[in-house]
Parts: structure tokens; sequence; C-alpha cells
């Protein structure tokens, strides 16, 4: 693990030290996703169990404390997320995992993209014991939306009879999916969106060509651009944007046949984001997102009654919240595909 924040969250990190010396026992740190706020979550941690903090908040990096959390096995330190963001699947015996008379088996199941309510109880022996380095526990949990119900109250539990000596950083992509129980226990600080001078730069160094471009298209998210980018051709974007750049139902019906695959929830994001930019365009004539789409945007924008674009709008906003959860993937695509083109032909 690296205690470096991205150039774009350093006023964040200023802020963040002037409250170090009251630190709340919850911190809900919030903002757009692919940003860097895991990251700046996990060097915060680290600063807080660190021995030796340098002045600007820093952790130092070297002492005993620093190396343990580097290693990932620092024994004050816990991280909770969901077993899809894990680096290495379930061990044998864990949920997950199968065996076979003592041999290793290979999980049947994807991984949970949920926080569910084993892991949130499997925090009580950690707290309830002592130290071993006679300062603070640090819980980082991320995304905080993927709690599901179970774990969600069982976490407000805690939240409410917080344990001494302990600190929860939790981070969300959309507060709007959160308990409110769970956001008036937290003290909610915000990190922000880089901007774009910012973060083509930082896109910049790392080698990315034509980052204006994908920037544009990950909404100003330069991890979401770099990791885009990384997957190495915009395919599956491609395809969705030539079919909404052009509606109809046997192009809805063939699109989704192809996309049925894909991450859904990113399906729906990139369709958010279309509609915004023909809903811009119509309102102002800009165009934020897809730009090299301007003349297709332009000619739907002519076209589309301000009703029905609103109509669509409001129903890719509910699919995206059903998105992780579909009963089935073709049929979902094309249901938020057909609606699309019935709202803009």
């Amino acid at each position: 693990m690296s205690n470096t924040i991205y150039p774009w969250q350093a006023s964040a990190w200023q802020q963040l030290q002037l409250m170090r010396e009251r630190l709340p026992h919850a911190i809900l740190f919030h903002g757009a996703a692919g940003t860097g706020k895991a990251d700046f979550l996990e060097a915060f941690a680290q600063s807080l169990l660190c021995e030796d903090v340098r002045p600007d908040g820093h952790a130092c990096g070297a002492c005993g404390s620093c190396g343990w959390f580097s290693q990932q096995n620092h024994p004050d330190y816990r991280r909770v997320r969901p077993e899809a963001l894990e680096d290495e699947p379930p061990a044998e015996g864990e949920e997950g995992a199968e065996s076979d008379g003592g041999k290793k088996g290979k999980s049947t199941k994807a991984p949970s993209k949920e926080i569910k309510i084993e892991q949130i109880r499997a925090l009580a022996d950690f707290m309830n014991i002592s130290t071993h380095r006679q300062g603070l526990r640090v819980v980082v949990l991320y995304p905080a939306e993927a709690l599901n119900m179970p774990a969600s109250n069982a976490l407000l539990k805690t939240l409410e009879e917080p344990p001494p000596g302990t600190v929860f950083l939790l981070s969300s992509n959309s507060l709007d999916r959160l308990l409110p129980t769970i956001l008036s226990r937290c003290r909610k600080f915000a990190l922000p969106m880089p901007d774009e001078t910012a973060a083509l730069a930082w896109l910049k160094e790392q080698g990315l060509a034509d980052a204006d471009s994908w920037l544009r298209e990950q909404g100003g998210a330069p991890l979401a651009a770099l990791a885009q980018s990384e997957t190495g051709n915009r395919d599956d974007l491609e395809a969705l944007l030539q079919c909404l750049a052009h509606p109809s139902v046997d192009g809805a019906l063939r699109t989704a046949e192809k996309l049925s695959k894909a991450p859904l929830a990113t399906l729906v994001s990139w369709t958010q984001r279309w509609l915004y930019d023909l809903f811009s365009y119509k309102l102002s004539n800009s165009i934020r997102y897809y730009p090299r789409y301007q003349k297709e945007i332009a000619v739907l924008a002519g076209k589309v009654h301000t009703a029905n674009l609103l109509r669509a709008i409001k129903n890719a906003n509910d699919r995206r919240a059903i998105a992780d959860h579909p009963l089935s993937p073709k049929l979902f695509v094309e249901d938020l595909l057909l609606d699309y083109t019935s709202c803009c032909t």
C-alpha cells in the first residue's frame, strides 16, 4: 500500500488535518467514482496508525506500524469491502469457496458485490481487544453503498455505540443510496472532482494517449478513464453509442444481444451520459461526454420532444438502481435500449 495521494486531493488532505485533534469516530468521504477516494482513505488510515507522522500529516513510511501497514497485516487495521474487489478469491473453507474430499475446489459462485453482515460481525472481536501499539484502531469500509440491508443495520448499531479508540473511515460514490441513519452518525467529508487540467496532466504522466477523449467519456474521473483505457478497446462503448445515435427497434435488439455480457451498471452509466449530452445540446448546444458524436446528437436533439427526453432520463436513473441485480442481463439491456428508442424516435 502507498500513502501517496493524488495531486487534486492535496487541498482536501490539508483540510482533513484540521480534524485530527478532535477526530470523529466515523468519517464518511464522498465524491464521484473513479477519483481516488479509496486510496485517499488508505493513506489517511496509515497516517492515523503511524508512530512518527510527518508535519504534513502523511505517514512516515519507515516506522514499525508503517511496515505492518505496507505488508497489509497491521493488527489494528481492518478493511471491509465486497469480495469482488478483493485481490484474491476466498480461501478454501471460506464463504464462496468449495471443497471436495479435502481438496481445493474452484468456486462456482461469482464474487459478491455486496458487503455482507458476516463481514460487519467479524469486526466485533477486533474492536473488543486491546490495540497492539497503544494507539487507534482503524476500520476502512468502501463503497458504503455496497452494504446490504442486514449489514447496514449491523454497522448502524456499532456507529450508535462506537467502541473507544476506534475510527471508521467510510467512502461512498452516492450518498442517496445510504441509510439516513448511517449518514447522521458520520461526519461527512467531500472529496473533489479534479479539474480538467489536473486530471489530464496526471493521465498524460501515466502515458495515456487520447487522454482528453477517455476523460470526457468517464465524466472527468481520471482513475476511471485510465482503468477503461486499460481494457484495450472501446468495442462495447462504441456498439452502445452507435445504437443510441441511430435508434431503431432492430438495432436495439441486435445491440442487446451483443452487450448482454457487458457490465450492466456501466452500460446504464454510459446511456445516462448520452442522455445528458442530448438534453444539454437541446437546451444550450453544448456537449460534455461525447463530442465526437456531436453531429448525431444534434440531429436527435432537433427531433426529440423534451418531455420524452426527460422520461428517458428518469427511466435510465431508475434502471441504475437495479442494474446490479437483474433477473436477466439480456432482457435488461433490451428493455433499456427499447425504452430509449421509444422516447427518441
